[in-house]
């Protein structure tokens, strides 16, 4: 698969879907209509997020093919950590505050609080943006109210630290020569899709997709292993296509049978095992199908990544203040109109800007094979 593919598109649809399944959690206190007609295996948010590691790992073997480590991990933290930051900074410091503003018609206390703006940008413990933080009790008045039913501000950020770790392994990767290997990456694969199938990480029915048992590590708070296998198997397969892509088949009979895979491991089981496979063979099959003007979206600006940061607060912030009584559809139009507004801000003001400074990296000792070209931006959960 070449430049010339429906990435950008992708992303985006992908990031809408995350916003289009929070809607449900957030303002109606259950899962979208996926958790329960697939058995409890998935829902729309996580079954976008696993699109999102496939075509990331896709997109960021090849960068880590060109560059060295050192120069590699300053491009991915350009990318994830200025619009990671302005997001936390926008919610802690303009979101949170006209909320409590709006609830307690005063802004005293709000910046002293235990659970206060400063915390929810700095803390790196368990309580962290990352994990989910409520800012100031924002959200736990709202849940009192009955009008939230999801404590944490930004609890669409629980991913980014499966993001981060899977970076970190492409790095470790081609430090150690394994990107060369080209069987390295598919058997790495395969290893943890036999961790997958024996049903050694499964996750138990009835647990919703973010919970499960884990490991908590230092500034990541939890980590749950069936996230760890699922996502890091799907980046893999991802890495993997981007590693032999001239021996992908791109076919279109081939798609309609992992269509056909993919709704009945939904509907009678099997999804982490064949389902997401299924998942992401769709997904490249659409990068390279998809209509031309499709692939125009990248010469716009790549909203994916504010689309997802921005999503989560904005509905919180929608439920507050009663958008639910617009139903679903109408809640879900709202949040996406302003979701869209800031994601693009983001882009334009934040994202765009921090990518232009990728080639500053600062002097390092030189790798040998390195180049300086780099793709474009990677794709972010």
């Amino acid at each position: 698969m070449g430049r010339a593919n429906a990435f950008g598109a992708l992303r985006l649809l992908l990031a809408v879907a995350v916003v289009a399944s929070h809607v449900y959690p957030i303002g109606w206190g259950h899962p979208d209509p996926l958790w329960d007609w697939s058995g409890q295996q998935t829902d729309l948010g996580k079954s976008a997020v696993v699109g999102f590691f496939a075509i990331s790992g896709f997109v960021i073997t090849g960068s880590a093919l060109r560059l060295s480590p050192a120069r590699f991990v300053w491009h991915r933290m350009l990318r994830i950590v200025p619009g990671l930051l302005a997001s936390l900074l926008f919610c802690a410091t303009v979101l949170a505050p006209l909320l409590y503003l709006w609830q307690h018609g005063t802004l005293k206390h709000f910046w002293t609080r235990p659970d206060g703006p400063l915390g929810y940008v700095t803390s790196l413990g368990s309580n962290s943006p990352l994990a989910g933080w409520d800012v100031s009790g924002v959200i736990s008045s709202g849940i009192r109210a009955g009008t939230n039913f999801d404590p944490s501000f930004n609890g669409a950020l629980w991913s980014l630290k499966y993001e981060l770790l899977c970076y970190l392994l492409a790095a470790l990767l081609a430090a150690v020569g394994l990107l060369r290997r080209r069987a390295a990456v598919p058997a790495l694969a395969a290893a943890l899709w036999l961790l997958i199938v024996s049903g050694a990480v499964d996750l138990p029915a009835g647990v919703p997709p973010a919970g499960g048992p884990g490991v908590t590590l230092p500034g990541a708070g939890r980590l749950t292993w069936h996230l760890l296998t699922g996502l890091g198997f799907t980046f893999l397969l991802g890495a993997a296509c981007r590693l032999h892509a001239r021996r992908v088949p791109l076919d279109d009979r081939a798609a309609a049978a992992a269509a056909l895979a993919l709704l009945g491991t939904l509907r009678w089981g099997g999804f982490a095992a064949f389902g997401q496979p299924a998942l992401v063979y769709l997904l490249f099959w659409a990068a390279a199908r998809l209509p031309r003007w499709c692939r125009a979206v990248d010469a716009v600006g790549d909203f994916s990544y504010g689309v997802y940061v921005y999503g989560f607060p904005v509905e919180q912030a929608l439920a507050l203040r009663g958008f639910a009584a617009y139903g679903q559809l109408g809640f879900f139009a709202c949040a996406l109109a302003v979701t869209a507004a800031l994601g693009a801000l983001s882009w334009y003001v934040v994202e765009e800007p921090a990518m232009r400074l990728r080639n500053r990296t600062p002097r390092l000792p030189p790798w040998r094979g390195s180049r300086t070209e780099d793709a474009r931006p990677g794709v972010t959960s």
